[in-house]
């Protein structure tokens, strides 16, 4: 007999739309009624859920690659928990699962939104990191769009977060000439450099970023990962040699920006240089994730692979972790536990 299911959980939802930077107000930790899951869904018990830079667009009531949050709805994102009722065929209670359905303690999953994840193969926070979404952007944005080839010196902005960090090292691992990292602490640079294996790095905050490059790249680079934008991408786009390649990923430089933010000045140079500048979507790239999960879990087990977790404890403080995440006090993914 199955044990007794909760009658009740607490979900974060969205109440204001913030202008700028968002703030306490815009949210709200709601409690709400769980019933026993309808033909073809699973209940989940949440252990660990994402906060990622994208959702702060998603904040915004206007039109893009995801709908954006609804008022007064709860607000979703990547999850990890434990099955605890089931409705559905192949899933029983006590697998653990990877849905979309975050920010909230029990979630009510469709089952064909839910992955079967193994606990023994990595840390269930894993699936949420460096075997989840932001491992597949960094392995598919490197290996997919900017076309990496060994002997390529890159250049990885935002790089001691859970995306960059992972570029960097996947790069070394498949032949980097040179990787070179920016950062936003002369303590998350030396993490770069000591821990994750980069050639250099340099603290944004020290100077600008064009100067601060070309000393760390006097060759060039071939490849940049733009996680940034603004002065960052300038720089790159001054630094990449002939035929260079860029993949846009993010650019959370501006995403709390009240006004519009000046591109590039140097896009000329994007001409001489035939430079290739490729903006990516991680859900594009799905057919890459049987190599991905392969590949990446062999690193990780055989310790070449490392990563950082950033680990904020209960759901009360979910808006902390998603405003720390925008304010970079995060090193690598930024989960929160609700164990």
């Amino acid at each position: 007999m199955s044990a007794a299911l909760p009658t009740s959980s607490r979900e974060w939802h969205l109440v204001a739309r913030p202008h700028g930077w968002p703030a306490s107000e815009d949210f709200a930790l709601r409690e709400t009624a769980v019933a026993a899951p309808a033909e073809g869904r699973i209940l989940v018990r949440n252990k660990f859920f994402s906060v990622d830079p994208y959702m702060r667009g998603r904040m915004n009531d206007v039109k893009s690659y995801t709908p954006p949050f609804k008022l007064d709805h709860p607000m979703d994102g990547g999850a990890v928990g434990e099955v605890i009722a089931s409705n559905a065929e192949g899933f029983a209670v006590g697998d653990h699962v990877l849905h979309g359905l975050g920010w909230r303690e029990i979630a009510d999953v469709p089952a064909k939104h839910a992955v079967k994840v193994d606990p023994d193969l990595a840390p269930l926070s894993a699936y949420l990191g460096v075997l989840g979404m932001t491992g597949l952007t960094a392995y598919a944005g490197l290996f997919d769009v900017a076309s990496f080839k060994e002997g390529d010196a890159v250049f990885v902005s935002g790089a001691a977060g859970a995306v960059g960090s992972q570029v960097g090292q996947l790069a070394k691992l498949k032949g980097a000439s040179r990787v070179i990292g920016s950062a936003g602490s002369d303590e998350k640079v030396k993490l770069l450099i000591e821990e994750y294996g980069f050639d250099a790095a340099f603290n944004y905050k020290n100077g600008p970023v064009r100067d601060q490059l070309k000393e760390a790249a006097p060759d060039g680079i071939d490849v940049y990962f733009d996680n940034v934008g603004g002065d960052h991408l300038e720089a790159a786009i001054g630094a990449l040699n002939v035929h260079g390649r860029a993949t846009i990923c993010g650019m959370i430089a501006q995403y709390n920006a009240t006004e519009p933010t000046p591109g590039p000045r140097n896009m000329a140079l994007i001409i001489g240089k035939r430079l290739r500048l490729q903006g990516m979507l991680v859900g594009d790239h799905a057919d890459l994730q049987p190599k991905f999960v392969e590949e990446v879990a062999g690193w990780l087990a055989s310790g070449e692979l490392k990563y950082r977790e950033t680990t904020v404890e209960g759901i009360e403080r979910g808006y902390d972790a998603f405003i720390g995440l925008l304010r970079g006090e995060n090193t690598g993914k930024m989960i929160v536990s609700l164990a």
